[in-house]
């Protein structure tokens, strides 16, 4: 995860959103914040890293891009968002501010040992899930942390 497989390249989704000043207020509460240069009355450009960013367009902007009808998120998935933050403690931190800022819970948190999570709807009932995971998993590949890590069927 730390050699990009394309250095130089950046990540661009967009969705659609039904009120963009609400949602705009929702990911700021989320700690989010956006770029002015790529941001109007039609498109907000979320900072999500680096080098990836969620363009939050207007329904009527989204149409303007996408070549097929346009699906209702509060009934069809399309796609699942992902972002990490820094630890456990801010998994919980910001799912609870998802929840505070109007989103819905879409699940139980997942908690893998080596990964945690929380899963939320945004006020469009698009799917999200903030991610937590452990840095020796990152560095090591999942299969090889867990091979490292003492088996708990063993007695010690």
């Amino acid at each position: 995860m730390t050699n990009p497989a394309h250095p130089g390249r950046t990540l661009f989704v967009n969705i659609p959103v039904a009120d963009l000043e609400l949602s705009k207020a929702f990911f700021a509460k989320l700690g989010f914040s956006f770029n002015p240069k790529f941001t109007d009355e039609t498109a907000a450009c979320m900072l999500v890293g680096e080098h990836a960013f969620v363009m939050l367009l207007s329904r009527e902007k989204f149409a303007e891009f996408a070549k097929l009808p346009m699906a209702d998120p509060t009934t069809h998935t399309l796609a699942l968002y992902c972002f990490s933050v820094s630890s456990r403690d801010e998994v919980d931190t910001v799912s609870a501010a998802a929840l505070a800022a109007g989103g819905s819970k879409a699940d139980d948190a997942e908690d893998y040992g080596f990964m945690y999570s929380r899963s939320f709807f945004d006020l469009d009932g698009h799917g999200w899930q903030v991610m937590w995971m452990d840095p020796a998993t990152v560095e090591q590949g999942p299969e090889a942390f867990a091979a490292s890590m003492p088996d708990a069927d063993t007695p010690a």
